[in-house]
């Protein structure tokens, strides 16, 4: 394959650039779950480089309709982008991927994003909660810090039954090298255990019981939550009222399985019919375009700015954020953004309405 078949899709850049790529292998962790590793060419491998438990975007045309769905990164830092799969009922695009894709085939792959990454700090003590698909940001976490720190890693992973525990074979290697610096517990739903605090789902009881039997909470350096909307609120119910504090607590979302929270609501007067003058800046171009004020921004503005960064548009992800500057937006749904970045004038573009009448939203800060 020629370099010039590699270049960024015309008309994007940046953080929204799509590059065609190789598929290396393709895994099947159980029934319905794979793990879709890419062959990243050497000229990219630096654009390519990841943080353990970033997501790569996947896009594909499907019926001529654009498709983006968001895949996080299973690999530990240093490797090759693995990304795994948990098949969705009727999801068009994880039905391709988990009974279609094979190795060879070529799809395209936006630049690694995300910030579900640890910091510079070397805590010594990491706990990781995790329901089901959320394993697999949570996986690279663990991996990374098992081999690049001295840091000993908790893992609390919760499923259904045992044969539908993703990277089971991954998991049991990593104890195998590690030891004693992984404690890993397994807790399935419907599967009896011998111990029965380990059947069950991760609800708020038995996230507390563990935690009391397991944990000392406060020798943690830093909290890691994945999975479902309800587990993850549970758990960070649970940190609270131990007084963990918010900034150790770490959070992704895999499903959003109930209705959305009351929109986010602050001085902001209520959107009125009409438009409002939005400036767009992404890349270092500024765009002003009059855009409705019924319509999030994301969506309105995409017709002019094609290359504006997107993946899942309902809130989760946070591939769209930008910064508010002169003017105001009112948020619709946030499951990405914490109460400190919504302060400091973050937004989720795919949920904001414009509310005054001129507003300046930045994709680069």
């Amino acid at each position: 394959m020629t370099a010039s078949a590699l270049e960024p899709t015309a008309s994007e850049g940046g953080r929204a650039a799509f590059h065609p790529l190789h598929v290396a292998a393709v895994e099947h962790l159980c029934a319905d779950a794979v793990a879709v590793t890419f062959d990243v060419p050497e000229h990219l491998a630096r654009a390519y480089d990841f943080l353990p438990g970033q997501f790569l975007t996947l896009r594909r045309t499907v019926q001529g309709r654009e498709e983006r769905r968001s895949y996080s990164i299973c690999a530990p830092a240093g490797q090759a982008p693995r990304i795994g799969v948990r098949l969705v009922p009727g999801g068009v695009f994880s039905s391709w991927l988990v009974h279609e894709v094979r190795p060879g085939d070529r799809i395209e792959v936006a630049l690694p994003s995300g910030r579900f990454t640890p910091g510079p700090q070397n805590r010594p003590h990491h706990v990781l909660i995790a329901a089901g698909s959320g394993i697999t940001p949570v996986l690279s976490i663990a991996a990374s810090l098992l081999e690049s720190t001295d840091a000993r890693v908790t893992l609390l992973y919760g499923n259904r039954r045992s044969d539908t525990v993703m990277f089971t074979d991954d998991l049991a290697d990593l104890k195998d090298v590690h030891g004693a610096r992984l404690h890993l517990v397994h807790v399935l739903s419907r599967e009896q255990r011998a111990a029965e605090l380990l059947t069950g789902r991760l609800d708020a009881d038995r996230l507390d019981r563990l935690l009391d039997a397991l944990v000392p909470t406060d020798r943690v350096g830093d909290w890691w939550l994945c999975g479902p909307l309800g587990m993850v609120r549970d758990a960070q119910r649970v940190l609270q009222k131990r007084g963990v504090a918010p900034q150790r607590v770490h959070q992704e979302l895999f499903f959003v399985d109930e209705a959305p929270p009351e929109p986010v609501r602050g001085a902001q007067p209520e959107p009125e019919a009409g438009t409002s003058e939005v400036t767009v800046v992404l890349d270092g171009r500024a765009t002003t375009l009059f855009l409705p004020r019924d319509v999030p921004v994301l969506d309105s503005a995409q017709r002019v700015r094609a290359d504006l960064p997107f993946a899942c548009k309902g809130g989760v992800c946070g591939t769209c954020r930008v910064r508010v500057g002169d003017g105001a937006v009112r948020m619709l749904r946030n499951y990405a953004l914490d109460e400190t970045e919504v302060a400091a004038g973050y937004a989720l573009s795919c949920q904001s309405l414009p509310v005054t009448d001129s507003v300046t939203v930045d994709f680069d800060a």
